[in-house]
């Protein structure tokens, strides 16, 4: 077998193990970056506890989740952030219209989790002011999504409590624009949106809903991270 064709087997590997309803409801619900029990995620996809078993050991076989054992309990969760924008991405396909007319919830459209950095209107936002500020720039030649930090964005970044230099440092692509499902537009993902979410949600910024992947902006968020930006909560 050559590379080419063992490669394919691979894509295609993948590609069944997410195409399975339950299975895909299953990876939707760990979008939210938490980690949950097998029984949890029965529940989500609608099947029993022997057949979700089934299910998450296919989904760890691929590649696709993790498991994590804690005393007596084990957790799953997504494998890598790899694995979280190529769901975002297909569920921008899966939306896919002439006319784009938005059926997401609105707790989730406005603010929440794409894996582990700010998706919805708020990502978006964010992403924007960021590229207005010129403190983030897109690939000098246009071939892909990849975006670059700028002098000035190095200082804004900072000021707001990032640490920026060591975040370039870290072994994953260090920032880039993520399309996003609910809006159709970019926010910024990549080991630079993982800090910002983190640091909002340290920084109390944003809290996160106990349901689901929703973020709602903190009083201290407006004022420590909207308004330095010259944004207004929506």
């Amino acid at each position: 077998m050559d590379v080419a064709e063992d490669a394919d087997l691979r894509v295609s590997a993948i590609a069944a193990a997410i195409g399975e309803p339950a299975r895909a409801k299953m990876l939707y619900c760990l979008m939210g970056n938490r980690a949950h029990t097998s029984t949890e995620l029965a529940m989500v996809a609608g099947v029993s506890p022997s057949t979700a078993s089934a299910h998450l050991s296919r989904l760890v076989d691929a590649g696709l989740v993790r498991v994590l054992v804690q005393g007596r309990h084990r957790y799953y969760n997504i494998h890598d952030p790899a694995v979280a924008e190529v769901l975002e991405a297909l569920s921008v396909l899966a939306g896919a219209r002439d006319t784009f007319v938005p059926t997401t919830p609105v707790r989730l459209r406005a603010a929440r989790t794409c894996y582990d950095h700010i998706a919805g209107t708020l990502g978006v936002s964010l992403h924007h002011r960021f590229i207005a500020l010129g403190w983030l720039v897109g690939d000098e030649a246009g071939s892909d999504d990849t975006l670059a930090v700028t002098t000035c964005g190095l200082k804004g970044l900072t000021a707001l409590g990032l640490d920026v230099e060591s975040t370039q440092r870290l072994r994953r692509r260090f920032a880039f624009g993520c399309l996003d499902w609910s809006e159709r537009r970019t926010h910024v993902g990549g080991a630079l949106g993982a800090a910002l979410l983190t640091l909002a949600l340290q920084r109390k910024w944003v809290a996160q809903h106990r349901d689901d992947r929703s973020l709602r902006v903190t009083p201290a968020g407006e004022r420590a991270l909207l308004a330095p930006l010259g944004m207004r909560k929506h």
